[in-house]
């Protein structure tokens, strides 16, 4: 069992022990859930846009905890300020670290786009999304098959959410719904943790132009950014780039600097 089908099994019994908590029509009743949501599609696609969506992730199942010594409003307004396109909040308890709390506590002190960066398996989960505050969904296709997503899909487009759909294998581009806003291409093996961002390229030049690319995982210089802005990334996820130093929001700075 790869840690990827570790999390998929735990994540349906959280999802499971959520739904007895709090029922859907409670999360309908939040505020947050009547609020217009703000396009990730369009920020990273604005002339001088940075395309970076900046990520707030206290570990990984790869590397321990890389960061749990600062705050989620520190760091993610620290990211809006030095001019990311959009934020990324791991809300994943178990093997990231995180919490919808991290989520809520995001989108309280930052007006840009914001993802929800979980493992999506249900619709519930969509719901508690637009809930909390996000503005855009992951959807994941090596843990999901095309039923669920279409089905995951649907709900997050009838909610007025943004889908990102993230890929790494030949195969899943086949799983690429019409729903989808951004195709994220992570360079970094789900099941193996390796990086490669050779065959990440070879996959985005088969989607077709309709998609925002946005390549994700092991970006860690600024020239590598310029690099897949030549094969027609538009954005680019980065997280423990940041979140390894003392002041990720500084870093974050610091790297958009470097890319102009």
């Amino acid at each position: 069992m790869t840690i990827l089908d570790k999390i998929i099994a735990e994540k349906y019994n959280e999802v499971k022990v959520q739904k007895a908590i709090v029922s859907i029509s409670e999360l309908e009743k939040k505020d947050a859930f009547k609020r217009t949501c703000i396009s990730l599609k369009e920020s990273l696609t604005h002339p001088g846009s940075s395309g970076i969506i900046a990520e707030f992730k206290r570990k990984s199942p790869s590397k321990g905890f890389i960061n749990s010594n600062v705050a989620v409003e520190d760091v993610t307004s620290g990211y809006a300020k030095a001019g990311a396109a959009g934020l990324s909040v791991l809300t994943d308890r178990q093997f990231f670290g995180g919490s919808l709390v991290d989520l809520v506590a995001a989108r309280g002190v930052n007006s840009i786009p914001i993802l929800r960066k979980d493992f999506m398996v249900d619709e519930y989960q969509i719901i508690e999304a637009k809930a909390m505050g996000a503005d855009v969904i992951l959807l994941i296709a090596a843990s999901l098959d095309l039923p669920l997503i279409k089905r995951l899909a649907s709900c997050a487009k009838s909610l007025g959410l943004e889908i990102l759909f993230e890929i790494h294998a030949q195969e899943e581009l086949e799983k690429i719904v019409d729903e989808v806003d951004m195709v994220g291409v992570n360079n970094r093996n789900l099941k193996d943790f390796h990086v490669d961002l050779e065959h990440s390229l070879k996959l985005a030049a088969q989607l077709p132009d309709k998609f925002v690319k946005v390549s994700e995982s092991g970006i860690d210089n600024p020239d590598t950014i310029k690099y897949l802005r030549s094969f027609g990334f538009k954005g680019f996820l980065i997280g423990e780039n940041f979140m390894k130093q003392p002041n990720p929001g500084y870093a974050c700075g610091e790297f958009i600097k470097q890319m102009i």
